[in-house]
């Protein structure tokens, strides 16, 4: 059972609550890993957020020896990231890739998502509670 989960957000994540918030929500990340923290409160979680995709890489690289699961929420890198994509490949712990908006109701381009190749599954389209499913699934796989 998965009590170690990291949790990797990528572009624009950041200005959660504050960017488009009818489509991401009007809560920061901060108060959705809060919430998360609470209702997990036997898991241990690691959150590490960056705009820039060679540091989702390196963080990837840096720690794939001590991940026991991974949440990842790739934000506009999930459409054209092959990189990250052989990165999230290269990890030997089951990944779950996330999105807070239904990506297959969205403009075109958002409805393919490359780094999902590398994930055990993906979660979308259920906002913050996206996160809620993925880290239940990992906890019991």
């Amino acid at each position: 059972m998965t009590r170690n989960i990291h949790i990797i957000n990528g572009p624009n994540l950041n200005f959660l609550g504050i960017r488009e918030p009818e489509i991401y929500g009007y809560e920061t990340f901060e108060d959705i890993l809060h919430e998360l923290k609470t209702q997990f409160s036997k898991t241990q979680f690691h959150y590490f957020q960056s705009n820039h995709e060679g540091e989702l890489i390196d963080y990837l690289q840096k720690n794939h020896k001590i991940f026991e699961g991974i949440i990842i929420n790739p934000g506009a890198l999930s459409h054209y990231s092959i990189a990250l994509l052989d990165a999230i490949k290269y990890m030997k712990c089951p990944i779950i890739e996330v999105h807070l908006s239904n990506i297959y109701q969205r403009e075109d381009f958002r409805k393919n998502s490359i780094t999902a190749q590398g994930a055990k599954g993906v979660i979308t389209g259920f906002g913050k509670y996206s996160y809620f499913l993925a880290v239940q699934y990992l906890l019991k796989n």
